[in-house]
């Protein structure tokens, strides 16, 4: 509690006196979290899904990407071959967390082999599940989400080759499992998570200033590397380079794929250009994921064009009808469907590319479209959603501009929460363009 105070007195006097946690205290609050969720978030989750034991196996610099999420802080990769178990009996509520090693996985996980019985690490694994012969095996393979696929080809051969033949037919694909237990935030969490939100729009609001741009001279990558160079400074990291676009009255056309790979790295910013961020840190093992826009004022504007800030409604607009259609149980691929129905009957022309968010920034949990899948997304998208679980709400809506004699694109993606009480953004969201030079404030709900 004690860092958790620290933390949010730090991050709320803004970046300009943001200060992060040092290395230490990360550690420390890692290691809170982490234990939070192993002891009292993963038995609801095995007991939810049915999976009363799960064996996760990975190899050092090979890492499952779930074990790398139950690792202490101090761990910074697997050792040798790292073996977990969890089992869970929902009928007499024995919950044992095991590490078939030599030592202790933290304070959480206890270290669990007898190497004077069973010099092999193998045999003190199948020891332990024949001892509590488990109604289902959980193991990390998956065809839909990368994330619940860790288990690698040899140690799946060699599991399958030690276990006693009379348990082999209990061996079930994990990934309900772990994919709730990647999506799932816990309250420890989401304390947290607020205040990232907030460091990733303050970063972006001093980014897209006069105190970074100047028109005719900055260009969108010498603003793309001021916002990696600021997050470094600041003792944060990115999951993703940062991009910056521009749209203008020009001939040229703005695709969504244009934004994202085919976007020129030295675009000089100018009077009049409208310009778009892609923006992700990284801290606590969290991680946050952001698009915003500016305008820059021709000279005797103190507003940017009607049409413009139209188009920016008609997006807002559009992150409200997707955010209305999230409802327990639904899938990904009904909530695209529901959504594209209401945008279309609204006039908008709606691209939904939405995606959970957390331990991961493409994280797992239920795909709500992708940029070029806009009629549903087999499997992931076939994922129901839950409660307590993080989202970024990414997305675009075309607009015309009559003055540019063209099309324009929107593109906005802001954190959100859902669980029992409905859907809310974690730190509010951008509700009208960033000006550069600043004129006035951004409204945020």
């Amino acid at each position: 509690m004690r860092v958790l105070i620290a933390v949010l007195l730090m991050l709320q006097a803004g970046i300009a006196q943001a200060q992060v946690l040092p290395l230490r205290e990360q550690a420390r609050v890692i290691d809170e979290i982490t234990a939070e969720r192993i002891d009292q978030l993963l038995p609801t989750l095995m007991q939810r899904t049915g999976i009363d034991m799960w064996v996760i196996i990975s190899r050092e610099y090979n890492e499952d990407p779930i074990l790398k999420t139950m690792l202490p802080a101090t761990w910074l990769s697997a050792r040798r071959t790292t073996m977990l178990v969890f089992y869970y009996n929902a009928a007499t509520r024995q919950y044992d967390k095991l590490a078939i090693a030599r030592y202790d996985v933290g304070t959480t996980i206890k270290a669990s082999w007898d190497m004077q019985r069973f010099p092999n690490q193998w045999d003190a694994l199948m020891d332990i599940i024949t001892s509590r012969s488990p109604k289902k095996i959980g193991l990390n393979y998956s065809p839909h989400f990368g994330h619940a696929d860790g288990i690698d080809h040899t140690h799946y051969e060699m599991f399958m080759q030690k276990l006693p033949a009379a348990l082999k037919g209990r061996v079930v694909s994990a990934e309900p499992l772990g994919v709730a237990w990647l999506e799932t935030r816990t309250p420890g969490e989401m304390q947290y998570y607020t205040q990232l939100v907030n460091l990733t729009h303050k970063i972006i609001e001093e980014g897209f200033s006069e105190k970074v741009i100047t028109p005719g001279i900055t260009t969108t990558d010498d603003v793309v590397w001021w916002f990696r160079q600021k997050i470094r400074d600041l003792g944060l990291d990115t999951w993703f380079h940062t991009s910056v676009a521009v749209q203008r009255s020009d001939s040229n056309s703005f695709e969504h794929l244009r934004s994202f790979s085919n976007r020129p790295k030295d675009d000089v910013i100018l009077p009049g250009d409208l310009i778009h961020c892609d923006i992700g840190i990284s801290y606590l093992r969290l991680n946050t994921d952001i698009q915003q826009h500016a305008y820059l004022l021709r000279p005797g504007e103190t507003d940017a064009p009607a049409s413009i800030k139209a188009a920016f409604a008609k997006t807002n607009r559009l992150q409200d009808i997707l955010t209305s259609q999230y409802k327990l149980g639904r899938t990904g691929n009904e909530v695209l469907r529901l959504a594209r129905q209401q945008a279309k009957a609204e006039g908008i022309q709606a691209t939904i590319y939405t995606h959970p968010l957390g331990l991961h920034g493409h994280a797992a949990g239920p795909t709500i479209g992708l940029w070029d899948q806009q009629g549903g997304v087999p499997g992931s998208g076939d994922y129901p959603i839950y409660y307590n679980t993080a989202y970024s709400i990414e997305l675009n809506a075309a607009s015309d501009i009559p003055e540019w004699k063209k099309s324009i694109r929107i593109m906005l993606e802001e954190d959100g929460y859902f669980d029992e009480t409905g859907f809310r953004y974690i730190n509010g969201r951008q509700r009208q363009l960033y000006l550069v030079p600043r004129t006035g404030g951004v409204n945020a709900d």
